[in-house]
């Protein structure tokens, strides 16, 4: 969400941005052990915990076994186990200096890297290919080398200057869209790919389910709609929330369809269906998810900087004593973004409600004020 804001507020004021996505070849895989325990003691890890770790990568064997033929055991000298909990962990200590020499932004999550920054003119198309360079240096040092066929670069801006970029000499590929932490992000912004992907799976489960259960009652097809459906329209949607109408009907119209595989209430309107199942419609909770974030991220609750988003308003007024300042802006691409649409709601909270000091209670009180809004 931090890397959207960034690029949002960019385009708003006209200026381009360039993102290279980055992949690791065979990530978990390479860690090369000893290289990895000296970043682990360089981190003051020591004593029983560092032994324990180090036990724990050792000593393993590996052998391939197809049609029933199985080679002869090897010693596994690098990776770390995936499917694990430690795993990931110790991948991110080990790539964890890689933005020391980078002038760029660079974000990064297990093994999904992307580095970027606002490229205003040629001279910031020029850092940023020194960054890669840099980047390329550092994956040669550290045994860690690029797949250069998956690393992408996205430009993001009506005016931007379309640069080539390399890494280890061979020139990038340029997509109109990446997938980016199971998020479709395409080059304008838009989350249309991003809606019909969500979509096309929840109405996948929907089926199985449909076809799976004879016996639909409904507190069966609330609690597999909730648990298996929903999740898959509200992933990370703080990130890509739809603005526009056939996108929200679009995904709306996975929830129409579970209430209607209930019998005896296939023949009740979309709105009695909801009440009578004590569900809201999916915009509603899309709404109440962005409160609850915002409530998260200037309370604490998230690691995420409140400066990043939000400026919070110095002059004296009346209702709560968080109230955000709402930034002009231009495009669409700024005002429907999270930091922007979020800020008349939330300062139209009462004081009660933002004085909360848990989550939980944030979220009875903003069920309460919407309830009393009559929002469905």
């Amino acid at each position: 969400m931090e890397f959207l804001e960034y690029v949002s507020n960019y385009i708003d004021q006209g200026h381009p941005v360039d993102v290279i996505y980055l992949d690791f070849q065979k990530a978990f895989d390479k860690v090369p052990h000893k290289r990895l325990m000296l970043k682990i003691k360089s981190l003051g890890i020591a004593g029983n915990v560092y032994n324990w770790i180090e036990d724990w990568l050792k000593d393993r064997e590996q052998r391939v076994v197809l049609l029933g033929c199985k080679s002869a055991w090897i010693k596994v000298k690098s990776g770390v186990p995936q499917g694990s909990v430690l795993g990931p962990l110790l991948f991110m200590i080990y790539i964890n200096d890689i933005d020391d020499s980078v002038s760029s932004k660079l974000l990064k999550f297990a093994d999904d890297t992307k580095v970027f920054r606002a490229v205003l003119n040629l001279h910031d198309i020029e850092k940023l290919q020194i960054d890669l360079m840099n980047l390329c240096k550092w994956s040669d040092d550290w045994l860690m080398l690029f797949n250069v066929d998956k690393c992408k670069i996205v430009h993001f801006g009506y005016n931007n200057n379309m640069a080539n970029y390399k890494l280890n000499d061979k020139n990038l590929d340029v997509d109109k869209e990446e997938r980016d932490l199971g998020v479709v992000i395409q080059n304008d912004l838009k989350c249309r790919l991003q809606c019909i992907k969500v979509v096309n799976t929840a109405n996948k489960v929907l089926g199985m389910i449909k076809r799976a259960f004879v016996y639909k009652d409904s507190e069966i097809v609330v609690r597999l709609y909730k648990s298996l459906v929903r999740p898959h329209l509200e992933y990370c949607v703080q990130a890509w929330r739809p603005h526009l109408q056939k996108d929200i009907d679009l995904i709306e119209g996975v929830q129409r369809r579970a209430t209607k595989m209930i019998p005896n209430l296939k023949n009740k309107s979309y709105e009695e269906r909801l009440n009578i199942l004590n569900l809201t419609t999916l915009e509603t909770r899309r709404l109440r998810g962005d409160l609850i974030e915002v409530f998260k991220i200037c309370k604490g609750f998230d690691s995420l900087e409140p400066s990043l988003f939000f400026k919070f308003s110095t002059a004296p007024t009346r209702g709560h004593m968080l109230k955000l300042v709402k930034p002009r802006c231009h495009l669409d691409v700024r005002k429907f973004s999270f930091a922007h649409r979020v800020v008349d709601i939330w300062n139209s909270l009462e004081d009660s409600i933002i004085a909360c000091n848990s989550i939980n209670g944030f979220k009875n009180r903003i069920d309460k004020f919407m309830n009393g809004r009559g929002f469905i």
